[in-house]
């Protein structure tokens, strides 16, 4: 796994061989007041966004229909020391947002040594989150959450933050030509404002972010503005399930670890569950948005301690992509550090890897696509004694590759009948791993 991640440690300053020798420009600032010429803003909804002509916005009538009871508005206000900020509230909704857009701008020149900076209010986060995006080219953007500490902020006044450019880029990102330099998005509820954004060449970040290299396999738990209220919860859960199981002697010799896939089978999955692992005392531990780090730390903080499954079924790394974009290679180191962390903590189990199922409607679809570069990495994991690969997903499919609705009503997740479908198609390889000898 270190070796396939050193290959891809590239330094930053490697992409940027065209502007090596280019005259140093100013820095580039968005808004200081007022949007700077070509500079537009606007509040961005789900579907729509909004210019902000004169002093407020509001894009509640625009987003009636679709979410009832949502609201978001962008308005002009007082910033720090007398200048002016925008600030943007909203509520009940899953995206929300201030852009800076533009023509097109080259942001190469800040990439090596470069910073986004600007000043920043949090006045309300208990029920939201936020996420700072940077533009990378045309369908191109990284992003970098800001919902723990945006929370920590809530009621604190005015702070600057800086953020390094090395946050917002991977190896292969082009911004040539960025028409999105900034957005800063909201979810679920809060009001914040806004101040003073502009890039420069050269700065000293003080917010931290992670190394994309390295989140994949780096153990967290799953900080988003939907899961912090429930997800820890869930996993002192799962920990006292795990004990009442052993205490009735119902020790667990089948386990399911995974995402909301996995999770799954406790709602639309439960009846083909009772049919076909019940009697396998089977426990599943699913949390819905989990990426291969949360994995990671969950099994580093007791799930699995305690109990010794004849087999355990890792489905991960569909979140990596969906959410991230992960390269596939990054992706597949995270779901080896898994196996890594449960053949330690479970040396006399088999574990059965799945290949990560298809997603979206047709086949070249461009998350289904970075799926499969990872799932063509998987076998390789897989050593025949303890660690075996199953790959079910032309059950799933039609013979043009279409994923159904009526098998995953939104192209991600499996209903009943997928559940049917991934049951009756693992089954074979199931049964072979639960009759073998323990190792």
């Amino acid at each position: 796994m270190r070796a396939g991640l050193a290959a891809l440690t590239l330094s930053i300053a490697s992409m940027l061989p065209a502007v090596a020798n280019a005259a140093p420009p100013a820095g580039l600032v968005l808004f200081d007041g007022a949007p700077r010429p070509r500079i537009e803003v606007a509040a961005v909804a789900p579907e729509s966004t909004h210019v902000l002509h004169g002093e407020r916005v509001d894009a509640k009538a625009a987003i009636a229909d679709k979410f009832p009871g949502s609201e978001i508005a962008l308005a002009r206000s007082a910033g720090p020391a007398g200048a002016q900020a925008l600030t943007l509230r909203w509520k009940n909704i899953w995206k929300s947002g201030v852009r800076f857009a533009g023509p097109s701008f080259d942001l190469r020149p800040y990439l090596e040594r470069g910073t986004l900076a600007f000043d920043f209010k949090v006045d309300a986060l208990d029920g939201g989150g936020i996420v700072f995006r940077v533009g990378c080219g045309d369908d191109c953007d990284r992003h970098v959450s800001y919902v723990v500490p945006g929370r920590a902020a809530q009621g604190k006044g005015w702070q600057r933050i800086v953020l390094s450019m090395s946050c917002f880029a991977r190896d292969g990102d082009d911004f040539r030509a960025v028409k999105h330099p900034f957005q800063l998005e909201g979810t679920g509820s809060g009001q914040v404002a806004i101040a003073n954004v502009a890039f420069a060449q050269t700065g000293t970040p003080n917010t931290p972010c992670p190394d994309w290299r390295t989140v994949a396999v780096t153990p967290d738990t799953l900080n988003e503005s939907w899961s912090i209220s429930w997800w820890l919860p869930r996993h002192r859960q799962k920990l006292d399930e795990v004990k009442r199981m052993v205490a009735e002697g119902k020790c667990p010799q089948l386990v399911f670890i995974g995402d909301s896939i996995t999770q799954g089978w406790e709602k639309e999955g439960a009846h083909v569950w009772q049919q076909y692992y019940a009697r396998h005392h089977a426990l599943a531990l699913g949390f819905g948005g989990d990426r291969t780090e949360n994995v990671l730390w969950r099994l580093q903080h007791g799930e699995v301690d305690g109990i010794d499954p004849k087999v355990a079924v890792l489905l991960i790394g569909t979140n990596n992509t969906g959410h991230r974009r992960d390269f596939p290679a990054i992706t597949a180191a995270g779901i080896e550090r898994n196996l890594e962390e449960l053949k330690r903590r479970l040396p006399r189990t088999r574990i059965l890897l799945l290949a990560i199922f298809p997603r979206d409607a047709a086949s070249d679809g461009p998350l289904r696509g970075l799926n499969a570069q990872i799932n063509a990495r998987l076998p390789g994991l897989a050593d025949g004694r303890q660690v075996f690969y199953l790959d079910v997903n032309q059950a799933f499919l039609r013979a043009d590759g279409a994923l159904s609705v009526d098998i995953m009503p939104d192209w991600l997740h499996p209903n009943e009948a997928g559940y049917a479908i991934w049951a009756k198609a693992m089954q074979p390889e199931l049964e072979r791993l639960m009759a073998l000898p323990r190792l």
